[in-house]
């Protein structure tokens, strides 16, 4: 069981994070969402196309402008408290790798952690179980924030990808934070190279097996545009086909921007797998 703010999932039900930035300057949407009533209206939609979660963001991954911790709890806290009251059965996460955005916003409602940079500041798991809110453990390679990686090498990605996520979410349940509320995200595009990011999807089943929940992030990455040799706004199809693997190896969570088309490829290939049934069966029984 998964179980995130007051929501619970079971072990076969695709989850949808929905991603709204509240940024200038994002990679995907160049700030579409900075302001308060059209990030509003993007929640709105993202939860009446079937996203359970929001994922709310003040700091855009990339290098760029440097945001302070109080500009990014400008950017927000008083969003998701906003987001906490009009909307109150969704999950509201944050991405933030700062405790004290983290401590900020898990007061304002905030019910679940997405820490990108995989535990660069330790403080902010021991905010997540003071809380009991849930926490996203994430790979990254030993990525400093908002740095690209350059000529990044393992001896076995994804060997390293098990013993950083799955020490994290150990530490983070011995501090307190719910252990049903933990998962670990392999971290595509963050710390790796193209290579590095396919061969954490195809091997994507040796996270699933460790028990824990597993979250992926997905949507118009890096990895996707370089191996189609496409440009973010044509890298959908890539995209969509990602998660349908994902999906088919067990992943629970998935971090995207276009959520009607993720939610139809998750129901699809839940279907095929005998874990939902059609939505309409009318074919040869009439």
């Amino acid at each position: 069981m998964l179980r995130l703010g007051r929501r619970e999932f079971g072990p076969h039900e695709p989850v949808v994070m929905a991603i709204v930035n509240r940024t200038p300057d994002s990679f995907y949407d160049q700030g579409a969402t900075f302001r308060d009533e059209p990030a509003l209206a993007r929640v709105e939609r993202a939860v009446a196309e079937g996203a359970a979660i929001v994922d709310i963001g003040g700091v855009k991954a990339g290098p760029g402008e440097e945001v302070t911790a109080e500009e990014e709890a400008r950017r927000t806290v008083g969003f998701v408290a906003e987001v906490r009251r009009r909307f109150p059965e969704v999950v509201i996460s944050v991405d933030t790798w700062r405790a004290d955005v983290g401590e900020a916003v898990c007061e304002a409602g905030a019910d679940l952690l997405n820490d990108a940079w995989g535990g660069v500041d330790p403080r902010l798991a021991e905010v997540a179980a003071r809380y009991r809110a849930g926490l996203v453990c994430t790979h990254a390679g030993g990525a400093q924030p908002r740095t690209r990686p350059h000529r990044v090498t393992y001896d076995d990605v994804v060997a390293d990808i098990l013993d950083v996520t799955v020490g994290l979410a150990e530490r983070a349940v011995s501090l307190g934070v719910p252990r049903e509320s933990v998962l670990i995200d392999p971290g595509h595009d963050f710390g790796k190279n193209t290579r590095h990011s396919l061969e954490a999807t195809r091997r994507l089943g040796e996270l699933v097996d460790t028990g824990w929940p597993v979250l992926v992030s997905l949507s118009n990455k890096d990895f996707v545009g370089e191996t189609l040799d496409r440009p973010v706004k044509e890298r959908l199809v890539g995209t969509l086909a990602t998660t349908a693997v994902s999906a088919w190896l067990g992943a629970r969570v998935y971090r995207v921007h276009e959520v009607a088309e993720t939610r139809q490829v998750l129901d699809m290939v839940a279907s095929i797998a005998g874990h939902r049934v059609p939505a309409v069966a009318r074919r040869g029984l009439a």
